[in-house]
């Protein structure tokens, strides 16, 4: 099979294409034949070798995607080969034209979902699920920033957020970007790149403020984003790229909370509950991932300088 392997940490022209033997599914896996392979900004962060979780070397890159099952192993699996899936953690990463997963590890993907959309399931709707959920506990009639709403994170957190009942503000710094945000459900748009665009959120909350912020840019926003929150706020960061100076008084006027998260730290029994809400989402058309860009899987290399690039649409996904 084609597969991604990175020999060594570094930048984007570590990663190649090779040919390594098809996988062997053990009792309670499956091999997943893959049609659809996510790419993530955490991608990135591990194959630079400064991620908290280091793989070891050589390793194949990709912890999302979509694809059919192909072989089950000898015990432990109700799936037959044919099976729709997408994948939600593998034994070796999903940048391959087959993996290795274990069989409670794999979902099923409702026929009204491609598997390029697939693929853009697993860590972006997962870690926007856990973020407002599970971290902020944000509840129906609550009123919540989605800072960053252009990319998969922000997508699915802005289509979660507005299936629960929440009132969804959607940031973007584009028109276009804005326009995908208000389709996938957003009450109100705000153009982060605006000098005011403060002053925007503090009017659509009538003075008050939001009572959750999901934060994609936490090294640029979150200082700001403390004076955003109504009392009792809660800022989730989902994602940052360095540090940045706050003022705690802030929070401390507001009782507020700066929650940080990784999508590595949900116990198991948390996946069990995300996964069965992002298929119910998926059934019953809530839910609709977008996929902004496909790509060969030749060009990992490309993909992996793409998704650090300003001005996100949905998912990039590579396509075996």
């Amino acid at each position: 099979m084609k597969a991604i392997v990175v020999h060594e940490f570094g930048g984007p022209d570590v990663v190649k294409l090779e040919t390594l033997p098809d996988p062997t599914p053990a009792d309670g896996q499956v091999v997943v034949r893959v049609h659809a392979a996510g790419v993530n900004p955490v991608d990135g962060y591990v194959r630079s070798g400064t991620y908290a979780v280091r793989p070891k070397l050589p390793y194949i890159p990709g912890f999302d995607g979509a694809g059919e099952i192909d072989r089950v192993g000898a015990a432990g699996t109700t799936w037959k080969p044919g099976d729709r899936v997408y994948i939600a953690a593998s034994r070796d990463g999903t940048y391959a034209e087959r993996v290795v997963c274990a069989a409670a590890l794999v979902h099923r993907l409702p026929a009204n979902v491609s598997f390029a959309q697939g693929a853009s399931l697993g860590v972006p709707y997962a870690t926007a699920y856990r973020a407002l959920f599970h971290r902020a506990k944000a509840k129906p009639g609550e009123t919540v920033l989605i800072h960053g709403a252009t990319g998969g994170v922000g997508i699915a957190a802005v289509e979660l957020a507005r299936a629960h009942g929440l009132q969804v503000i959607g940031s973007g710094g584009t028109d276009k970007g804005l326009d995908l945000v208000r389709e996938h459900g957003a009450h109100v748009l705000v153009n982060h790149r605006a000098p005011k665009y403060t002053d925007d959120i503090m009017a659509a909350t009538g003075g008050r403020g939001v009572d959750v912020i999901v934060e994609m840019l936490a090294n640029v926003n979150l200082d700001r984003d403390l004076t955003l929150l109504a009392k009792h706020g809660r800022v989730v960061v989902v994602g940052n790229r360095g540090r940045i100076d706050i003022n705690p008084r802030d929070a401390m006027g507001r009782d507020a909370a700066i929650l940080g998260m990784t999508l590595l730290n949900a116990t198991p029994e948390d996946l069990v509950e995300i996964h069965s809400a992002l298929v119910a989402g998926l059934e019953n058309g809530t839910l609709k991932p977008v996929v902004g860009r496909t790509m060969p899987l030749a060009d990992a290399a490309r993909a992996h300088e793409a998704i650090m690039e300003p001005g996100a649409f949905g998912k990039i996904v590579l396509e075996p």
